[in-house]
C-alpha cells in the first residue's frame, strides 16, 4: 500500500507555512522593502497594520515591475502605495482543500494566513498546495474558469470525467485522485451556482451551498450523485418561509445544471431545491436536535448524510456556524453518540473465521463501500462529534482522532492506508465496463490485493472494536 496516499493535498495550512513571512509597516521605503525582500530571499513582503499586525496588502516582484519600473518611478516613496490591497487571507486552521478551490476561483498565486486574531502568520504559494502534484490539471481548471453557460459547464464536466476517470487508470493513489475529483467538482458546482445566480434575483441575505456525504467528506468517486443543500440567515420563521420560496428556483436550477453535468439526483431528495434541505442556520438547528433527540433508525441514516458538512459556495461562515453548534450538541449528547456505534456496529467487515472473505452466495461479491468503506467513514464520524473535531473527511477525522486519544502513530497510519487501499479497489472496479459499481469478486484479485484487502478489512474491524469498547457495546 503507499504510505503517502492522499497526505500531499491534505492538511491545514497552518502545517504548509515553511517560513516566517516578510512583514513591513505602511510606511517603509519601496527601496528598503526590496533589500529585505533581496536579503531574506522572500518573494513577497505583506504590509501589516501598525498595532494589530493584520495584512493590508502584498508586494511581488510583479508589481515593482508593473507600477515602479516600467513607469519609471522613484523607489523612495512608501511600500503602501505599490502594494496590492484587499488581500485574500485564510485562517491556519483552515483545510488545503479550500485554499486550492479558492486560488483556482480567483486565479491566484498565493494566499495570505492569518492566525486566530487575524494576525500574520505566513504566506502559503501554489507550489506548497500543490508539491506532490502529478496530474497536469491546470489547462482543465482553466477549461471550468471560462465556463458562461450550460453547454461551456456539461462540456467541461465531460473533459473532468475523463480526465478523472485516467488519473485512475494511471495508477494516482486514491487519497490524492479523490482530492484532486473533489476539487475539479466543487469548481463544477461553483460554475452552475454563478450561472444560475445570473438568471435569479436572490435576497440580499448571507446564504451558503452545502455538500453532504462523500462530497462534503472530499471522497467522492467516479459515480456519485448530488447531495446538498442550503443555508441561509432570516429573521424569524415567517421571514425563513419567505426567503425559502425565493432561494428554491435557484437551487432548482443548479440542481438540473448539475444532473446535466452527469451528476444524478439524488433518489433520496436531499437536494437544495428540496424545500426540506433549504432552510435558514435556526432552522438547520432544530432539524438536527430533533435528529439528536428521537434517534430513530431514519434520524439516524440523516446523521450518516448531514452531519458531514461542507461549504462549497457563498458565505462559508454559515457553514462554519451549523458545523461548530452541532459539534458542541453532539458532544454534550453521549445517548445519541452510543445509538450511532450501535447503528455502526451492526454489521462488520465480510471476513470469516474459515474462508478469508464472506461474500454474497448468489453473486460472489462483496461491496467495498457497504463493507469496506463505510466502517472507517462510520467511525470516523462518531469519533469526530464525540471530541468535537472540525475534521470532515475520514482520514482527517481518524487522524485527529488519534492525536487526541494518543493513538499510536504507526496505527493511525495503518488505518489510513486501510482505507485508502480498499478507496482504490472502488475506484478502479468503477474503470471496469459492466462491472457491479463498489463490488468486487475475491477470486478476480491477485494473491497480493487479496492480501491486502483482507488485512485492510481486519484494519476496519480493529476499529470497531475500539468503537465497541469505548461505548461498551
Amino acid at each position: 500500500m503507499d504510505a503517502q496516499a492522499g497526505t500531499g493535498l491534505a492538511g491545514t495550512l497552518g502545517a504548509l507555512v515553511r517560513r516566517e513571512p516578510l512583514a513591513v509597516l505602511p510606511e517603509a521605503s519601496l527601496r528598503e522593502v526590496l533589500r529585505r525582500m533581496c536579503a531574506e530571499g522572500a518573494a513577497e513582503a505583506v504590509v501589516v497594520a501598525p498595532c494589530t499586525g493584520q495584512p493590508l496588502g502584498i508586494l511581488t516582484g510583479r508589481d515593482v515591475i508593473a507600477r515602479v519600473v516600467l513607469p519609471g518611478d522613484s523607489l523612495d516613496g512608501p511600500v503602501v502605495g505599490v502594494m496590492t490591497a484587499g488581500v485574500v487571507s485564510l485562517s491556519r486552521a483552515a483545510g488545503a482543500h479550500e485554499a486550492r478551490r479558492l486560488l483556482a476561483r480567483r486565479r491566484l498565486r498565493r494566499l495570505v494566513v492569518v492566525n486566530e486574531s487575524g494576525r500574520l502568520a505566513g504566506v502559503v504559494h501554489r507550489d506548497d498546495l500543490y508539491a506532490l502534484r502529478r496530474p497536469p490539471l491546470d489547462d482543465l481548471i482553466e477549461c471550468i474558469q471560462s465556463i458562461r453557460d450550460e453547454a461551456g459547464l456539461v462540456a467541461a464536466a465531460q473533459q473532468v470525467a475523463a480526465r478523472a476517470a485516467a488519473l485512475v487508470d494511471g495508477g494516482e493513489p486514491a487519497g490524492r485522485a479523490g482530492e484532486w475529483i473533489a476539487l475539479l467538482n466543487d469548481l463544477l458546482v461553483q460554475a452552475a451556482i454563478d450561472i444560475a445566480e445570473a438568471e435569479f434575483y436572490l435576497p440580499l441575505v448571507p446564504w451558503c451551498w452545502l455538500a453532504f456525504g462523500s462530497e462534503g467528506r472530499l471522497e467522492q468517486t467516479l459515480h456519485t450523485d448530488q447531495d446538498n443543500g442550503l443555508i441561509f440567515v432570516a429573521a424569524d420563521d415567517a421571514e425563513a418561509a419567505r426567503l425559502r420560496a425565493r432561494f428554491l428556483p435557484f437551487a432548482g436550477r443548479v440542481n438540473a445544471l448539475l444532473d446535466a453535468c452527469g451528476f444524478p439526483l439524488c433518489r433520496g431528495g436531499i437536494m437544495a431545491g428540496n424545500p426540506e434541505w433549504c432552510l435558514s442556520l435556526a432552522e438547520w438547528r432544530s432539524r438536527f436536535a430533533g435528529w439528536m433527540h428521537a434517534a430513530s433508525p431514519q434520524d439516524l441514516l440523516h446523521a450518516t448524510i448531514f452531519f458531514d458538512i461542507r461549504a462549497l459556495a457563498g458565505d462559508a461562515s454559515l457553514a462554519d456556524a451549523l458545523r461548530d453548534w452541532l459539534l458542541g450538541a453532539a458532544a454534550d449528547n453521549a445517548l445519541f453518540l452510543r445509538f450511532m456505534a450501535e447503528n455502526a456496529l451492526r454489521s462488520g467487515p465480510p471476513l470469516g473465521r474459515i474462508r478469508d472473505f464472506v461474500v454474497d452466495r448468489q453473486s460472489g461479491r462483496l461491496d467495498l463501500k457497504r463493507d469496506g468503506t463505510r466502517p472507517f467513514v462510520d467511525a470516523a464520524r462518531i469519533y469526530a462529534l464525540a471530541l468535537g473535531l472540525a475534521e470532515t473527511s475520514t482520514v482527517g477525522r481518524l487522524r485527529a482522532a488519534g492525536a487526541v486519544l494518543r493513538w499510536d502513530e504507526r496505527e493511525i497510519g495503518a488505518l489510513q492506508e486501510a482505507f485508502e487501499f480498499i478507496l482504490q479497489l472502488r475506484l478502479q472496479r468503477q474503470r471496469v465496463p459492466g462491472a457491479p459499481p463498489n463490488q468486487v469478486a475475491p477470486d478476480e484479485l491477485n494473491e497480493l490485493e487479496r492480501a491486502f484487502l483482507k488485512e485492510s478489512l481486519r484494519q476496519a474491524r480493529r476499529l470497531q472494536d475500539r468503537l465497541r469498547s469505548r461505548y461498551q457495546l
